[in-house]
């Protein structure tokens, strides 16, 4: 068999986990009543020209289970931060402090955790739909590979290896899912 006719298992493999790592950090950012710096993540704020991520523009801190303590470093970005986390839908309301913002995290309510339930599972089908685009992709590489003189035993096996890696791969989001959705409702 040439070179030209091997599927690069390697690289599907690091595509499906890398939807698997997108998955985590998108939980990450889910709120379960405890404090937690990942929250303030996905934030981005309009400083000097461009959109940055709050944790380049301050320290971000968790000094108790309840609170998320930013501490901004230009005192001109405080108004800007604090705008931005009000704007981003995490529903949670900055306190200013001098240079520190305090996000104090409320007890969440059961139809909003079980509104947070629905979104982590949105999450977790995007990135099943992602590890089914690897896949895809992938069995696609192998009928080229067809075309271009590989045997039908190897073609299989090849389709078999790609389908197992897929199965794998959305076990371990539906595990993943299941997992943070008894954190959420976790009271």
């Amino acid at each position: 068999m040439s070179d030209d006719l091997d599927i690069d298992l390697d690289a599907i493999q690091r595509r499906m986990d890398g939807a698997m790592t997108a998955l985590k950090q998108e939980f990450a950012s889910l709120r379960t009543g405890r404090a937690s710096a990942a929250l303030v993540e996905p934030i981005h704020v309009d400083a000097y020209g461009q959109m940055t991520p709050i944790n380049q523009l301050g320290t971000v801190n968790v000094p108790e289970p309840r609170m998320v303590v930013i501490n901004v470093w230009d005192k001109a970005m405080i108004g800007k931060v604090e705008k931005a986390i009000r704007e981003s839908g995490i529903g949670i309301n900055p306190v200013t402090d001098g240079p520190l913002i305090r996000l104090p995290i409320p007890e969440l309510n059961e139809q909003r955790r079980k509104e947070l339930t629905k979104v982590a599972a949105q999450y977790a089908e995007s990135a099943k739909v992602a590890i089914r685009n690897v896949r895809r992709d992938g069995m696609d590489q192998i009928k080229k590979a067809k075309t271009a003189g590989m045997s039908e035993d190897d073609q299989k096996m090849w389709s078999d290896e790609v389908q197992e890696m897929t199965d794998k791969h959305v076990a371990a989001v539906d595990k993943a899912l299941e997992a943070k959705q008894a954190e959420i409702m976790q009271i």
